[in-house]
């Protein structure tokens, strides 16, 4: 596939029907509260829905709980053992290189900062947090999983922003075209696949083309369960690239709300990091993940860990060939990384688990008032930009 600036503004026209559908009746109805307040009791896969649901929601439940026809079992199993082999990279990954490329986009920054919540800026990163976790289980799709609902909640949650938006005027349609439009969804998708897999490659962890292309593909199947296009999404690392090249340089800049997006996220993991004395290594690797222009865009600190950052993937690289030589090590680092990640997803959390509620309301200061085997190394697809 082939995208084109025609083509990307086509996607800015269309967000997600079914879901669209489902929240414009719960709020002419008045039962937002009452499907959130029944929502809080549907957490796992299979289980009988609660009684006194609205029948739209009960409806949009039934039709989404299972995956795509065409999901590959065994392409999500070696995503899921890829996961297993990288957990903690991948956290790193996600936390300072495609949380930040989500805020310097200007338009994006803007709608995560009207769902942020004032006391609680953890909210969004825990969230993320803890939806990858429960993607990469071994049972994300059976009953009992936490996935699936997860899924439709988030889904609910991006429509509902748009209903906000659109009902109230707050929104630049005709500029910016519909809020969490397909392009922005394709684009946050690549920035949760694609650009995961350029962090870890920035970061000299070992992975193979398999576990790589297979880890994109999970991201695919989440992109299906969460309204995406599928006649219009990437299907290749390739064609990943293309489109990820193009929505950056159409979107990307700075912004207000991307620098405190920023700032609030730097101040959260420097609250996670022990102690003081390593706070810097958090402004240093979103430094080094994402680049001096888009750091600058973002107002990242700059400190003396700046070139402490640059020397990471050296060691990354050494405990990387120590994993692929020794099996004891490999399961001792895997175990060290699980831990790891618990621990981080914890402290994110607050020890709660996290509820996709639809709001009623957004922010009033928004203007609204109402593993694989590693036998090759991965290499990513290259830039499409002209030199």
């Amino acid at each position: 596939m082939t995208y084109t600036e025609a083509s990307m503004d086509a996607l800015r026209q269309s967000g997600d029907d079914l879901a669209d559908a489902v929240v414009a009746t719960l709020f002419e109805r008045g039962e937002v509260g009452k499907f959130n307040t029944l929502m809080r009791y549907v957490s796992t896969a299979g289980a009988p829905l609660p009684e006194g649901l609205p029948d739209v929601a009960r409806e949009y439940l039934q039709k989404t709980s299972v995956p795509p026809s065409w999901v590959d079992w065994a392409e999500m199993e070696k995503a899921r053992l890829f996961f297993i082999d990288n957990n903690v990279h991948i956290s790193t990954a996600l936390s300072f290189a495609s949380m930040p490329a989500c805020y310097v986009v200007p338009h994006v920054a803007k709608l995560l900062s009207a769902t942020h919540g004032l006391n609680y800026p953890s909210k969004r990163m825990a969230e993320t947090g803890q939806f990858t976790v429960y993607l990469m289980q071994p049972d994300a799709f059976e009953a009992g999983s936490r996935f699936i609902p997860s899924a439709q909640k988030v889904r609910l949650l991006h429509a509902s922003i748009r209903h906000h938006l659109k009902r109230e005027e707050q929104w630049d349609t005709e500029t910016l075209g519909v809020p969490i439009c397909q392009e922005d969804m394709i684009g946050g998708q690549m920035f949760f696949s694609l650009l995961v897999l350029d962090s870890l490659h920035r970061l000299n962890i070992h992975m193979s083309n398999e576990g790589a292309e297979a880890y994109f593909y999970a991201w695919r199947v989440v992109g299906a369960i969460l309204g995406v296009d599928q006649d219009a999404v990437p299907k290749t690392l390739e064609e990943a690239r293309q489109f990820l090249d193009l929505y950056m340089l159409r979107h990307m800049g700075p912004s207000d709300e991307g620098v405190n997006l920023t700032r609030q996220l730097i101040d959260l993991y420097e609250e996670v990091v022990p102690g003081t004395f390593f706070d810097p290594i958090v402004s240093a690797l979103i430094r080094y993940l994402i680049g001096d222009t888009c750091a600058d865009w973002l107002h990242v600190p700059r400190t003396a860990w700046d070139n402490v950052a640059k020397v990471v993937p050296t060691l990354l690289g050494v405990l990387e060939n120590v994993e692929d030589r020794s099996p004891v090590a490999a399961w001792a680092l895997d175990r060290l990384g699980h831990l790891t990640s618990v621990f981080e997803l914890s402290s994110l959390t607050r020890g709660r688990v996290m509820h996709y509620a639809i709001p009623e309301q957004l922010k009033k200061d928004f203007g609204i008032t109402g593993s694989v085997p590693r036998t090759h190394r991965w290499t990513p697809p290259a830039s499409t930009l002209a030199s």
